[in-house]
C-alpha cells in the first residue's frame, strides 16, 4: 500500500528545485564568462584582408593562443593600432621581433630574403617601398602587420610595427557565411632561402 507523502515533503521538494536553478544559473555565468575570456566574435568590415576576407565575414579569433606563445608569420590577427585604442584591426603578421625587414618595388624580403605571399589578390602598386635602402630592424616584441589587400590597407607601412600587447586574439575560423564556412588558412607566407636581397 502506497504511504501518501507527507506535508514537510513540498518545502524540500522546492528548496530541491531552487537548488538545481542555481547551479544551472552558476554554471552558465561561469560559461559565458569563460568562453568570453576563450574566444571572440570577430566582424570584418571592409577590403583590407581581400581575397582571403571578405567584408562582412564573421569570424572566431582565439584569445588564448597568444598568452601560450607569441605570434608567427602568417597569422591573422586581431589587434588595436597605435593611433586608434577603441578600434579593432585585422591583419597578417609579416615581420617578426629582431627581423629586419624592407619592402622594394612590392617585394617583401626578410633577412634579405624574399617572401612568397601567394594570397596576395593582385598586383600590388600601392605604397610598394619600406625601410630605405637595406631596410629596418624590427624592435624587439614589436610585430609588423599587413592587409593582403596591400593597395586598399592601412598597416604597418602607415602606422608602424605593433607591440605584442596591442594584439588581442588570432583568427581561428569563419562562421559566415555558410558558403565560406572554415579554414581561413588555406596559404601561408615562405621565405625563399636561395634568394637575398642586395641593396
Amino acid at each position: 500500500m502506497a504511504v501518501p507523502a507527507s506535508r514537510d515533503d513540498a518545502p524540500s521538494t522546492g528548496a530541491s528545485i531552487l537548488r538545481e536553478l542555481f547551479e544551472v544559473v552558476v554554471l552558465a555565468v561561469i560559461l559565458y564568462f569563460g568562453i568570453s575570456f576563450a574566444v571572440q566574435t570577430v566582424h570584418v568590415e571592409g577590403l583590407s584582408m581581400f581575397a582571403t576576407l571578405d567584408d562582412n565575414d564573421y569570424l572566431i579569433a582565439n584569445k588564448i593562443d597568444y598568452k601560450l606563445h607569441p605570434p608567427q608569420r602568417g597569422d591573422i590577427v586581431i589587434l588595436r593600432p597605435p593611433t586608434l585604442s577603441t578600434t579593432d584591426y585585422i591583419k597578417r603578421v609579416i615581420a617578426l621581433p629582431g627581423e629586419r625587414l624592407l619592402i622594394h618595388d612590392g617585394i617583401v624580403y626578410i633577412n634579405g630574403h624574399k617572401l612568397d605571399e601567394p594570397y596576395l589578390p593582385e598586383a600590388w602598386t600601392v605604397n610598394t617601398e619600406w625601410g630605405g635602402p637595406s631596410g629596418k630592424l624590427i624592435p624587439p616584441n614589436d610585430y609588423f602587420v599587413m592587409g593582403d589587400n596591400r593597395n586598399r590597407s592601412q598597416d604597418s607601412r602607415t602606422f608602424g610595427s605593433i607591440s605584442r600587447d596591442r594584439i588581442d586574439g588570432r583568427a581561428w575560423f569563419r562562421i559566415w557565411p555558410l558558403g565560406h564556412f572554415g579554414n581561413i588558412y588555406d596559404e601561408q607566407p615562405s621565405l625563399e632561402s636561395s634568394t637575398v636581397f642586395v641593396g
